[in-house]
């Protein structure tokens, strides 16, 4: 069945599919993060399990966003997209139902999987769908719902969680997972694989994923023995994969994109240490406000808006500007105000007025806002279209990897602090100097970063995929 509609038509509803499931995720990450507390004193669960409920989503699906680029590009990625919906909507369910922790986590893990198809599919279609010179106005869009399901999270999920319970915040996900699903099957045009399909590197999988899980898990069982007996066996994975994908025709992770295309190394470098810098932020200032100011969930949630009200305001602008602007100068502003935020946080204590706390969180979302649409731009760019799909689940993936990362540090800190004590009856004293020690060593890694976003060169020659060999 042929699509009569015009090119314009197939483009507005491209950008209202991916806009939606821009909403969707974030909306669900910060709405789950203001209900931790309360999920760890209804399902009895300590501080470090907590930090599992939102680790177990990101490290699913940073395993599998770079196997479901590739799947997707070589069978098209509207198919991918609403089987990522679907399984994600199911995720949801059995989250709301969890009778423990453990089975929460393990739908936290589902979620997590249809995240990554989803992830590794939006963008790639977003970006296929618009010219260079349109592409920044359109990812600026995007982001914008990003951070607009950002900024409703917090406030819903608080509201849900004081009025309804924990569980509530869950369930709101289903009709919002089933309205996407049909958004998407009915509205984005058919589409064709972008590659030719080609036999699955299940070994560099193997190595990646046991790479990645085993470097996380061992993050998180610091100082204990098996927490270094896991991180080492995490590195020596990751040396097998490189040394697998050097030699593989087909290879899961395209090393080579990172060895000869130096804006794409970089973007995504830049992109890997920004969300190391920053993600743990909502997650450790939501138990902050409500275990250590004593604020309601409702009221917390509240507070935590301002971060990404800024961000979505932003984004749009940055967006658009990065088709103007080199994209480098614009990330690199962005990820200079990120640390200033970072460094502001790491100073809170018990007695902070919530001025600060709001001031750090705008400024947070003023420096993250000016630094991803424009980092995004830039990444898609530097690489023709048949490879959007790989390039996209690859900077997912980068992204995914440092938010990991962050919660890795920031649940490495509550360990050795509170250890595995409930959250609740921890002194909250232990749990600041935690936030504190988290927030001062990702200020250093957003400092880092700002030297990435410089390096990666311009973004705006005529043919940036030319790095390519």
């Amino acid at each position: 069945m042929t699509d009569s509609r015009t090119p314009g038509e197939q483009k507005r509803a491209i950008l209202l599919v991916t806009c939606a499931a821009a909403f969707v995720f974030p909306f669900m990450g910060s709405s789950v993060n203001v209900a931790l507390p309360s999920i760890g004193v209804g399902l009895k669960m300590s501080a470090i399990e907590i930090a599992w409920v939102a680790t177990a989503f990101l490290l699913t699906s940073s395993i599998l966003l770079i196997p479901f680029g590739r799947i997707a590009d070589a069978h098209g990625r509207k198919r991918i997209l609403t089987t990522g919906v679907g399984v994600y909507t199911v995720g949801s369910v059995l989250a709301a139902v969890s009778l423990n922790g453990t089975m929460l986590i393990i739908a936290r893990a589902i979620q997590g999987s249809g995240g990554a198809m989803l992830a590794s599919t939006a963008v790639a279609i977003l970006a296929a769908a618009f010219e260079p010179g349109e592409r920044g106005k359109a990812l600026g869009i995007n982001a914008a719902s990003l951070y607009a399901g950002l900024s409703v999270g917090p406030a819903i999920g608080g509201i849900l969680t004081q009025a309804l319970g924990w569980r509530a915040v869950f369930m709101v996900n289903v009709p919002l997972g089933l309205a996407l699903f049909l958004a998407a099957r009915l509205k984005l045009p058919a589409q064709k694989p972008h590659s030719v399909e080609v036999a699955f590197d299940w070994s560099g999988f193997m190595a990646y994923a046991v790479f990645l899980s085993g470097s996380v898990y061992g993050l998180t069982q610091l100082p204990a023995t098996r927490a270094f007996i896991s991180i080492v066996i995490g590195l020596a994975a990751f040396l097998v994969l490189l040394r697998i994908e050097r030699g593989s025709k087909n290879p899961l992770v395209d090393i080579s994109l990172f060895r000869h295309n130096l804006p794409f190394a970089m973007s995504n470098l830049a992109a890997f240490l920004n969300y190391t810098a920053f993600y743990a932020a909502t997650f450790l200032l939501s138990i902050y406000l409500q275990v250590a100011a004593g604020f309601t969930p409702r009221t917390a949630g509240l507070v935590l808006v301002s971060m990404p009200v800024i961000q979505a305001v932003v984004s749009p602008l940055a967006g658009r500007l990065s088709d103007r602007i080199e994209p480098r100068l614009l990330a690199s502003v962005g990820m200079a105000l990120t640390a200033g935020a970072l460094f502001t946080m790491s100073q809170l204590d018990a007695f902070s007025p919530v001025e600060l706390i709001i001031f750090a969180l705008a400024l947070l979302g003023l420096g993250v806002g000016i630094f991803a649409s424009p980092n995004t731009n830039a990444v898609m760019a530097s690489v023709h279209s048949n490879r959007y799909g790989v390039a996209a689940a690859t900077l997912s993936t980068t992204r995914q990897v440092g938010m990991v990362l962050s919660m890795g540090i920031a649940t490495l800190f509550i360990a050795s602090e509170i250890g595995a004590a409930d959250i609740s009856s921890a002194a909250p004293q232990l749990f600041i100097a935690a936030m504190q020690s988290t927030f001062a060593l990702c200020t250093v890694a957003c400092l880092i970063g700002i030297i990435a976003s410089i390096a990666r060169g311009s973004a705006h020659h005529p043919v940036a995929a030319r790095h390519e060999p």
